[in-house]
């Protein structure tokens, strides 16, 4: 039996830990594992709460800052119990909840202070913990985004962590644009605060844009044994210099990229689909969900600033209830750039859009909470138009209602490592439209499974999105045939964690 350790930032296994696609991934993968007999450790920080009914395991002692560090290890239940999987938590009090999904900070002054320091923590909690030996012999440690990547750090540079080197690393990118850059001295959420008795090795660590700072996902690159993107074509995408907004590639970190593909290290190995066990809601409940999310979330604190919009939300979304549109559009993400990028820069075409709608007697559903920025900018345009419902929250019913009941998903990613939303859609023989990047490409195929768009520069993106938007309308209208083909191919497609996780025992973990 070999024996696993996953090192991430979010675990949808067990209950409020999930921001994004990276949640699924952690939280599946080690169910295949499982069914390859074989066992699998998940550890996450608590974030100050995820610890409160789990059961203390041990105390981690180490030194940070050169101060005694004390941090605390629970195992905490999972959202089903599986045999061969332990779910983890570390618990610090500097290892704080953030305003993103109750993980992530945002410090718009300097960027991932906070969330350095914290990771930093954790980090260096697992690190003792594995030489502790808490998880048993380990074969292999999986890290995941640029928040684990300094157990690689300290692997390489911390004399008291050597024997990390004896196993197998692993390095999944899930989103290269986000790269934890911190500078290697002279404040707090620095390098060498933290690690003041470790040499700096420059050249091994330093941003190549802003070479007084570390770059933590380059870190992951360099130092991992093997190195994962999550899915084939973005694989191709990172190795190649990004030219926005048209093309989104390597993010400055591509020769690392490169460097890893000619020593055999970079694989690309699309993510997979969980198709077993689903939660499903019942059909015609997408509306009364929406309401009891919109009830809901009008008695939370923190959305009292929002209650007007709520409760327009909520008038409108009432004349649905018995007379439902002929056609629903729907979009379930993170209101941030790499999403919604393309509404951001050109609401315009996003207007557009909804009135193409009018004539079909469609409407546009949008769920998600975000940067304020794009929160405000689908709000501004939610009091304008009757046929754009946006539900500026999170509430899994609904999400689930919206996959199964809607006849488009649209998802125009500005780019995408893999993307799960899609999947989801396809599962439920739910059509999408695509902008044809990264993962989009390896899982959407126009006018077979779906429909994409693309484009050399952005106003031709821009152009092809209202263009190909004109044909879904044409063949949902006129070609009935087509479409049904179009939603049946959709449904049969299989993006098997199994098929996925085969390639991981073979390229990744080398077993």
């Amino acid at each position: 039996m070999k024996n696993f350790l996953f090192a991430a930032a979010e675990n949808d296994a067990i209950p409020h830990c999930k921001a994004g696609g990276m949640g699924d991934v952690v939280r599946d993968v080690p169910r295949q594992i499982a069914e390859r007999k074989d066992k699998t450790h998940v550890v996450v920080p608590s974030y100050g709460r995820l610890h409160q009914n789990g059961t203390f395991k041990t105390h981690l002692n180490f030194s940070l800052r050169g101060v005694d560090y004390t941090a605390e290890l629970y195992e905490v239940d999972g959202k089903k119990k599986i045999d061969l999987i332990h779910h983890y938590v570390i618990h610090h009090p500097e290892i704080e909840a953030g305003g993103i999904a109750h993980i992530y900070h945002d410090d718009p002054e300097e960027p991932f202070f906070t969330d350095f320091i914290k990771y930093t923590i954790f980090c260096t909690a697992v690190a003792e913990a594995i030489k502790q030996g808490a998880f048993g012999d380990l074969d292999v440690v999986h890290l995941h985004d640029w928040h684990s990547s300094l157990l690689l750090y300290l692997r390489e540079y911390h004399p008291g962590y050597k024997t990390l080197k004896e196993i197998q690393f692993v390095y999944s990118i899930h989103n290269l644009a986000i790269q934890g850059i911190r500078p290697f001295m002279g404040n707090y959420a620095s390098l060498q605060n933290w690690y003041p008795e470790l040499p700096i090795d420059y050249q091994k660590l330093m941003d190549y844009r802003y070479q007084d700072c570390i770059n933590l996902m380059a870190v992951g690159i360099r130092l991992a044994d093997t190195v994962h993107t999550v899915s084939p074509s973005y694989k191709q995408d990172v190795m190649l210099p990004s030219s926005r907004p048209e093309f989104i590639g390597g993010e400055g970190l591509e020769e690392d990229l490169k460097a890893a593909d000619v020593e055999g290290r970079l694989f690309g190995i699309l993510n997979g689909c969980n198709y077993k066990n689903i939660n499903v809601e019942a059909k015609g409940e997408i509306y009364r969900n929406t309401v009891k999310a919109l009830f809901r979330w009008l008695q939370d604190e923190d959305k009292k600033y929002k209650a007007d919009f709520l409760a327009h939300t909520g008038e409108k979304i009432m004349q649905f209830v018995g007379n439902r549109p002929k056609f629903i559009v729907s979009s379930v993400a993170r209101l941030t750039e790499q999403k919604f990028y393309f509404f951001k820069r050109s609401p315009e075409a996003f207007v557009e859009i909804l009135k193409k709608l009018e004539r079909v007697q469609g409407i546009f559903m949008l769920l998600g909470t975000g940067a304020p920025e794009y929160e405000d900018l689908f709000r501004g345009i939610s009091y304008e138009n009757k046929n754009f419902i946006f539900t500026n929250g999170q509430s899994e019913s609904l999400i689930d209602s919206m996959y199964l009941e809607s006849d488009l998903y649209f998802m125009p990613s500005l780019f995408e490592p893999c993307g799960i939303s899609q999947m989801l859609a396809m599962r439920n023989g739910n059509p999408c439209l695509v902008h044809h990047t990264g993962g989009l490409i390896d899982t959407v195929e126009h006018m077979k499974t779906g429909f994409a768009f693309d484009g050399k520069t952005y106003d031709e993106k821009i152009e092809n999105m209202l263009k190909v938007f004109d044909e879904v309308l044409d063949v949902f209208e006129k070609d009935k045939p087509t479409w049904k083909k179009i939603q049946t191919a959709a449904k049969r497609k299989r993006f098997t964690w199994k098929k996925s996780v085969n390639k991981y025992y073979e390229q990744l973990y080398k077993l």
